[in-house]
């Protein structure tokens, strides 16, 4: 008898509990927002599938120590539909019902822009995978992002119109009713006529999700008679864009940003998306072993290869992970202090922050083959 309750004693006493030999264990709510439906789906998927991978990894691998206690993510993932005012719906029920400590998400500018006050507001930190507008992170000092900025992107496909294609006149033709096209718009024209290139045409139209005739635009830009033509727009539009611009027998070299990255944009516009370029975050086919791991990994789990939205998904819920593991704390501050040091090594590289949390990493130019997305060329800050 004496024997049984020295062990249930000390069992006690190691688990920090009254009885039993059990140790303490905890979880805590880790917030995804992401087009789950409507035109950018396919981005919300890749979004959700590249988080969903990072947490059950930290999972396995014990989750974070708080205040002794080992605690585990559970994730819950809500769709914004690629509208702002659905994405702050979510921010709201996430932050004041599911008490999260954090928040991956979301994916389009805009509709981070309307997330991003309702986080800082709260005290806590979210980090974007993939909004590129230069305003986000500007809302305070719990947003971060784990992508370039558009100034970047943009700079980066007007050198390589100039001075790869050494094309010196190019039209754009961009949606003026959303902050990420619009804004790398603005970045590429500014980037082009800085290196002594000529914007001939600067077309607009609003609202992607429900524009489908865009020849009225096109007609002024093919009258223009551009070597380029840049689509800053997600790859839904500017696949019909470019079927509309080679019908009219508008055939100039064609470019974009980061939002061409989906497997529908070869679906959608067929021929007339061959040949395109675009600048972007991520190459499956980059050499690294880290990547290549990444790739078969994620490959294997869900039965196709990653793209950038579940590439930048993964880090940006790596790097949140290990921030809060690094702290061991659930307390906003503690996690956002943490994030703004953090030595995290990701899919995209070394993380590291500047004054306005965006990291400082590069881009790489890919190019639509035969169907395929194939690397051309990375590109330095």
């Amino acid at each position: 008898m004496r024997r049984l309750f020295a062990i249930i004693l000390v069992c006690a006493l190691i688990a920090g509990i009254g009885v039993g030999c059990k140790a303490k264990t905890g979880v805590v709510n880790l917030g995804g927002i992401f087009p789950m439906t409507g035109a950018s789906a396919t981005f919300g998927t890749s979004s959700k599938q590249g988080v969903a991978m990072a947490v059950e990894e930290f999972n396995t691998a014990g989750g974070a120590t708080v205040g002794g206690v080992a605690t585990t993510i559970n994730y819950i993932n809500e769709d914004d539909a690629g509208d702002p005012a659905v994405g702050a719906s979510a921010a709201h029920k996430l932050i004041d019902q599911d008490k999260v400590i954090g928040i991956i998400g979301a994916v389009m500018s805009k509709v981070t822009l309307a997330v991003a006050p309702i986080a800082q507001d709260a005290g806590v930190p979210e980090i974007s995978p993939t909004s590129t507008n230069e305003a986000v992170t500007l809302v305070g000092d719990y947003i971060f992002r784990a992508c370039f900025i558009d100034p970047f992107q943009g700079k980066v496909m007007a050198n390589y119109a100039y001075n790869t294609l050494k094309v010196k006149t190019a039209a754009v033709l961009y949606d003026n009713g959303n902050d990420y096209p619009k804004g790398l718009a603005e970045a590429f024209k500014a980037s082009f006529e800085s290196l002594g290139g000529k914007i001939v045409a600067y077309e607009a139209f609003t609202d992607e999700a429900t524009t489908i005739d865009y020849k009225a635009q096109l007609t002024t830009i093919k009258a223009a008679k551009p070597e380029f033509l840049y689509l800053p727009n997600y790859y839904g539009g500017a696949a019909l864009q470019l079927k509309q611009a080679r019908e009219m027998g508008l055939n100039v070299p064609a470019g974009g940003g980061d939002g061409w990255d989906s497997p529908e944009l070869v679906t959608i516009g067929g021929a007339a998306v061959e040949g395109g370029v675009f600048s972007n975050h991520f190459s499956k086919d980059d050499k690294s072993p880290k990547v290549q791991d990444f790739v078969a990994k994620y490959t294997t789990k869900y039965g196709a290869a990653p793209d950038a939205l579940a590439a930048l998904a993964y880090d940006a819920a790596g790097l949140f992970l290990d921030a809060f593991k690094t702290c061991g704390s659930i307390k906003g501050s503690d996690i956002r202090d943490a994030m703004k040091n953090t030595t995290f090594s990701g899919i995209g590289g070394a993380y590291k922050f500047d004054a306005n949390r965006n990291p400082i990493k590069a881009a790489v130019i890919l190019q639509i083959k035969n169907g395929q997305q194939t690397f051309l060329m990375t590109v330095n800050p």
